[in-house]
């Protein structure tokens, strides 16, 4: 875990158990706050707007009867904010419940490791029914960030590590920070779930934009920094992306806008020394990164933790120091 404000007067870094402080880990969806950062550098080229048909940049076989709901298609309503926002409707791969029961985590946390690339997913979901008509609310979907990610390929030209190399990660100088793409390379720290180690390399490498980067606390550190302060947009904009609604469990309980997530915390909670707005991004693993700006502190790192209890440790962590600088 590392702990930082904003002019880096305050820095600490921790670790515990098989991680060290420069140990290379996957992010998990805290990857999804990348994928908001190049939408954000792609609108600022004109190449694509939130209000775009998803239709107008994936091939038809994608598009086709991939929302239909109590019969009616709504195939070619969902546009780029939808996915983004997790308001498509579209079922999550992952968590959704198949005819004999299973979901995706399930066989996952199993171990039986497997790849789950685009077509996969599409042809997965088409069978699922969708949660609700486009727009109607928010739940959280990997398989919109899987369909997000072939339309910046698509907008590009490039594969997504390519595109994530010109936009981030060679402008702010990552040396240890990568799409994991090669099933042999066992430098990232295994997660666990519970007590037991899970290994799934043909997994994390089908899942590049939802989930599939390598990053260090350090490196994490660096772009959380740049993300809120300016470096890939104006700070302006942030408040473009708060546009919050509640999403429920699973994965957990938390608020979602356009590529961006917030920590519910009611007020009632805390009262007197109330935390204000903590905003980043959560990853299944137990990865975070978020930025309060009451107190002006950062924070990231992982417990690589799938059940939950790192998700929770490590809101209480980031509460107690925030309200420790209150």
């Amino acid at each position: 875990m590392k702990v930082e404000n904003g002019t880096g007067d305050i820095s600490w870094s921790g670790a515990a158990g098989d991680m060290n402080i420069d140990s290379k880990y996957f992010i998990a969806s805290v990857t999804k706050m990348y994928i908001t950062v190049v939408v954000m550098k792609l609108i600022e080229e004109d190449k694509i707007a939130l209000e775009d048909l998803i239709s107008k940049h994936l091939p038809d076989h994608y598009c086709n009867s991939l929302h239909v709901l109590k019969g009616v298609d709504y195939s070619n309503q969902l546009t780029v904010k939808h996915l983004i926002s997790n308001t498509s409707g579209i079922p999550d791969y992952f968590f959704h419940k198949q005819k004999n029961g299973r979901t995706v985590a399930d066989e996952l946390l199993d171990g039986h490791d497997k790849p789950w690339p685009l077509d996969k997913t599409i042809d997965l979901i088409k069978n699922l029914k969708p949660n609700f008509k486009p727009g109607a609310k928010a739940a959280y979907s990997d398989s919109n960030y899987q369909l997000l990610g072939k339309i910046i390929e698509e907008v590009t030209g490039q594969p997504i590590q390519e595109v994530l190399k010109r936009y981030i990660f060679e402008p702010l100088g990552l040396k240890n920070t990568y799409i994991y793409h090669d099933p042999t390379d066992t430098s990232p720290a295994p997660f666990y779930y519970g007590a037991k180690k899970l290994w799934l390399p043909q997994y994390m490498i089908s899942i590049a934009p939802e989930g599939g980067i390598v990053s260090t606390v350090d490196e994490m550190m660096v772009f959380l920094k740049a993300f809120f302060t300016g470096r890939f947009f104006p700070v302006e904009k942030l408040a473009s992306l708060k546009d919050w609604k509640m999403i429920l469990p699973p994965p957990g309980l938390f608020l979602f806008g356009i590529g961006l997530e917030k920590l519910w915390i009611p007020w009632i909670f805390s009262p007197i020394k109330y935390p204000g707005e903590i905003l980043g991004f959560w990853g299944q693993t137990g990865t975070f990164a978020f930025y309060n700006p009451k107190t002006d502190l950062f924070f990231c790192g992982a417990t690589n933790q799938i059940n939950g209890k790192g998700h929770r440790k490590a809101t209480g962590l980031m509460l107690k120091t925030i309200k420790s600088m209150l």
